[in-house]
Order: structure tokens, then C-alpha cells, then sequence
């Protein structure tokens, strides 16, 4: 019994063939895929076994794909709550342990009520615990500091730290695409 569309989806590559993004994996549904191909947007590099028909075609459903047009990422990444905590590993930058998601918070190293400020040089990612102890107070006041200083990220690092966190599902077909520069066994 073949498996179902919905869970055959593509790797989308860039017109370079490296990932459009490693985190989250940039992945497209069988459907938008399907239509990318007819649209001629994309180039099939490796399919799946599952065919989907109509009644006059019949396609084995691609499972890498590379855009024909070269798409230019930005230099920067969106200051958000997840890309804080992948700049930072998800790890708290006070204890240095590595939490699952819904136990990290971010922290303004200098508190708001100090007149810090949202930015990506001012938050670090911290553990609930840690986060709570710090408080409201400057690190030199509670002898809690980051173990990195804040920084604003390139896209690029981001990227490169997100290679660190592989999905939960990876089709042996997208391997040869996404660890191309790892250690080959021998």
C-alpha cells in the first residue's frame, strides 16, 4: 500500500540547491508542488515512489525540487521569540542548559523597567527558572550575565545553527541536499 500524498512532501531548493531554509525545512505540500511543476517554477530533482493521476496524466510525486529563479534571502532575520532562541541554541545563556521550547523564555538583559529595550542586542534566551531568579534586575545586581553578549544575527548563522536541529522527518531522498557538506562515512 503506497502512502498517502499528504505525507510525501518536497524539499524546496533554491535555484543554488541549498535548502531555502534548514529551520524550519523548507518543505512545500504534494499539492503546491504538483502545481509549481506545472507551472514550470520548478525543477524535479528526486521523486517518491507515490504516483497521483488524473484521468488523463499520471505523475510521480517529486519529493526534491529546485526553483528555477534564484530567491535572495534577506540579511538579516525577523526579530522574533523563535529566532532568539534558535540564535542562542535553545539554550538559557544564564544556566547554559538546553530546554524544549515551551520551557525558555527570553530575557532583556537590561529590564525594560531600566529603559532596555526589545531589540536583538538587549534579549537572551533564558529558562523559566533563571528568567524568574534574575527578575527585574541588572546582571550586576544579581551576578547573573549572559554567556554570550546579545547580538543581531546574519541570516546565515541562523541558518547554520538550525542544521543542528533535524526535523523529525527526513526522506532518505533530501539527505544528499541537506548534510552535502558533512563528513561522508566510510
Amino acid at each position: 500500500m503506497s502512502p498517502s500524498p499528504e505525507t510525501c512532501p518536497a524539499l524546496v531548493l533554491n535555484a543554488d540547491f541549498r535548502p531555502l531554509s534548514y529551520f524550519p525545512l523548507s518543505l512545500w505540500s504534494w499539492q503546491d508542488t504538483v502545481k509549481a511543476v506545472f507551472l514550470g517554477r520548478v525543477n524535479i530533482l528526486s521523486e517518491y515512489d507515490r504516483t497521483v493521476h488524473s484521468p488523463s496524466f499520471e505523475m510521480k510525486l517529486p519529493s526534491v525540487i529546485a526553483l528555477k529563479e534564484y530567491i535572495a534571502t534577506s540579511r538579516y532575520p525577523a526579530f522574533t521569540r523563535f529566532n532568539v532562541f534558535l540564535r542562542d541554541s535553545f539554550s538559557c545563556q544564564y544556566c547554559g542548559h538546553r530546554k524544549p521550547t515551551p520551557d525558555l523564555t527570553f530575557d532583556h538583559v537590561i529590564p525594560r523597567s531600566k529603559g532596555g529595550r526589545t531589540i536583538w542586542e538587549n534579549v537572551v534566551t533564558a529558562c523559566c527558572g533563571c528568567n524568574m531568579r534574575k527578575g527585574s534586575r541588572l546582571p550586576d545586581q544579581c551576578g547573573m550575565h549572559p554567556r554570550q553578549k546579545a547580538w543581531r544575527p546574519f541570516s546565515h548563522e541562523l541558518q547554520e545553527n538550525g542544521r543542528a536541529f533535524p526535523p523529525n522527518y527526513l526522506h532518505e531522498s533530501w539527505r544528499d541536499y541537506l548534510y552535502w557538506d558533512t563528513e561522508l562515512e566510510s
